[in-house]
């Protein structure tokens, strides 16, 4: 709840938007050190916590990479979570080079460990000793937050993206349903374009998630809501703190 370097799939409807192409970390709208923190709740039950941040910038098989993490913090008297995904995205062609799955829910942890080749077209999960088949510019669940901010979006349009890191799991779609407005920690109300992105997982973005992002719609693209269903209910992130970093696209618009 995705070519010259970034190959993108045809639309659902108005032709292809613009392909990002290989830039250098600095030409982002986002940068080192940007840090979203968001209030969790479940229903109108204060749930915990999320966050969203871009954690450094890493080296994984010599190619530079941001490292980005989205981890989500819970506990109500019959359900407790702390779900953190970290990605590994290479600055250049915005492509996954690894992916990690850090959960533990209900006291159960579980966790997968993904390295992801896309020059040569597979990946392999730590622990097993096969590969799988991924496309040439593969994405994972944490890295598509990011993608979204990088991609022409407009309303009313659907999107197929030939980008999630399992192959047999594509196409990923992103539809802009509306265009709302969405209040900032600091108080400003800002125009948001409304997401609905699916992944044929079982994941934050999975077709049973129903997940909805709130993206505002100027040059930053900060992600200000996240909706999605779990097996108990609904969580809402709502951000409610932002950390951003110079360097990083100025807000326009609102």
């Amino acid at each position: 709840m995705i070519r010259p370097l970034l190959l993108l799939a045809g639309l659902l409807q108005g032709g292809p938007p613009s392909q990002p192409s290989g830039r250098p970390a600095a030409e982002y709208p986002f940068a080192v050190g940007e840090t979203l923190t968001y209030s969790a709740k479940l229903g109108m039950i204060t749930l915990g916590s999320g966050t969203l941040q871009v954690a450094g910038i890493d080296s994984v098989r010599g190619v530079q990479t941001f490292r980005l993490r989205f981890r989500l913090q819970g506990k109500t008297v019959f359900y407790s979570l702390d779900d953190v995904l970290e990605s590994w995205v290479a600055t250049e062609d915005f492509a996954s080079r690894r992916f990690v799955q850090d959960f533990v829910e209900n006291d159960k942890p579980k966790h997968r460990t993904y390295e992801i080749f896309p020059d040569s077209g597979f990946y392999r999960e730590k622990g097993r000793d096969t590969t799988f088949a991924s496309p040439s510019a593969p994405l994972d669940d944490a890295a598509f937050f990011y993608f979204v901010r990088i991609v022409p979006l407009e309303v009313g349009k659907k999107y197929l993206f030939d980008r999630y890191f399992k192959k047999e799991k594509n196409p990923v779609t992103i539809e802009v349903v509306k265009r709302e407005k969405m209040e900032l920690p600091d108080g400003s109300k800002v125009q948001c374009l409304v997401l609905h992105p699916v992944i044929d997982t079982k994941g934050i973005f999975s077709k049973r998630s129903d997940t909805r992002i709130w993206l505002t719609d100027d040059a930053r693209k900060l992600p200000v809501q996240i909706r999605s269903k779990f097996p108990f209910g609904t969580i809402t992130l709502r951000l409610k703190d932002m950390v951003l970093p110079q360097g990083a696209a100025s807000t326009s618009g609102g």
